[in-house]
């Protein structure tokens, strides 16, 4: 059975369809079978949303609750109801400190006050109970007017999974698109261990999300272990095996783009001539041999004289190009490292604390009056306790 809590121009939570009196009629209708139950709301009565929130517990089947769009303020509260809560990846779920419309001497005026206090410690500890998320760190989000997309309150607990609309994937689909960007030694190891298995063409989600973590794993595996890299003249060639003819060469890290047609030059002084990512021919140094800089300070002045032949000069000229090169590149890393070290210190505490942010206000807010002069909302909880759970639920 399928309710749906959707304001209307009348009705909010609290009133009319939206009302806990409503809901329990639809509950007692539903006589213990499973219940979906739609929200779209931008909130309404908090002792409501606290009574529907009981009725939804208390009831004996399965409730899932779904935020379709808006889950704001009380109706955040009935979210939480559900055994299992799903949000569309397009909504939103906000959540504030309670308000009241009142007016008065300074002594009623008191008594809403601690009211108040006494409802939001009640509305936090709904959160807490869902979420798992210290009484300090809610509370700060709670006074922050916070306002989360459907990945931040996966990461902060609020939610148990995103519902997108992206069409089926079965494994075989998934698997293909692995294996055909792959190079030759992955594609025949893979497919070795996917051969033996008889469920690769099913539609079954969970075991689809296995088979990408294993296959990730496998590719991160070989990429480690398999990987070798050789400095030359004009670049770094990646490759699987010893650099010999027939060997595949790679331009790039993750082995996907051939290495060009020319001839390579190694640091140790090897000729490599490669044609459409092969190796076609490795040819050694005429006259060349292993030495250090240690070695070349103590080498005989006639030794000179042998080695002033015009293709040995060219050939030490192209195995230093190699030993530049190679230096060039480890020295481009460390500047790429520092730069990004000095960017990030640069980096003031107020960026850091709106990285995450919304730029989204509510408009026709049914909940009071009061609603419309809010600050403007934005995903910063303002303590440091709380700032800190936040960013670790969203890096990970």
């Amino acid at each position: 059975m399928k309710i749906y809590l959707y304001d209307n121009e009348t009705d909010c939570i609290g009133s009319g369809s939206l009302s806990s009196a409503y809901i329990k009629t639809q509950l007692d209708a539903a006589a213990g079978a499973n219940v979906e139950v739609h929200i779209s709301s931008v909130g309404g009565s908090a002792f409501d949303a606290i009574a529907i929130y009981d009725l939804l517990k208390k009831y004996p089947g399965n409730v899932t609750t779904y935020i379709d769009a808006l889950a704001a303020s009380a109706a955040s509260v009935v979210a939480m109801a559900g055994s299992r809560i799903v949000m569309s990846k397009y909504a939103l779920l906000m959540i504030h400190k309670p308000m009241v419309g009142s007016g008065g001497n300074a002594d009623e005026l008191l008594k809403d006050v601690q009211m108040l206090n006494v409802v939001q410690s009640r509305l936090a500890q709904i959160y807490m109970d869902r979420t798992s998320l210290d009484s300090a760190t809610i509370n700060s989000l709670i006074n922050s007017v916070t306002w989360m997309t459907a990945d931040q309150a996966l990461n902060l607990g609020f939610i148990d999974a995103i519902e997108d609309y992206s069409e089926t994937i079965i494994n075989s689909a998934l698997i293909k698109k692995y294996t055909d960007s792959a190079p030759a030694v992955y594609q025949r190891c893979i497919n070795k261990l996917l051969t033996q298995n008889t469920n690769m063409n099913t539609d079954n989600r969970e075991l689809i999300e296995k088979t990408t973590s294993v296959l990730d794993k496998i590719m991160n595996f070989f990429k480690k272990v398999v990987n070798k890299q050789t400095i030359t003249d004009k670049g770094c060639l990646h490759h699987t095996g010893e650099l010999e003819e027939g060997c595949e060469v790679y331009q790039d890290e993750d082995m996907t783009t051939p290495a060009i047609t020319d001839t390579y030059t190694t640091a140790d002084g090897q000729q490599l001539a490669v044609k459409q990512g092969k190796v076609q021919k490795v040819t050694p140094v005429e006259g060349a041999e292993a030495t250090n800089e240690d070695e070349e300070e103590t080498v005989p002045a006639d030794k000179f004289k042998e080695a002033r032949k015009p293709i040995n000069i060219q050939n030490r000229l192209q195995e230093v190009k190699a030993r530049l090169h190679a230096q060039n590149a480890l020295l481009n890393e460390a500047r790429a490292a520092l730069e990004d070290a000095g960017n990030r210190l640069k980096q003031s505490r107020e960026e850091i604390r709106n990285e995450v942010k919304s730029d989204f206000t509510p408009e026709g807010s049914k909940r009071s009056n009061k609603a419309k002069t809010e600050a403007q909302p934005f995903f910063a909880p303002q303590s440091p306790l709380a700032q800190q759970a936040v960013k670790k639920a969203i890096a990970r």
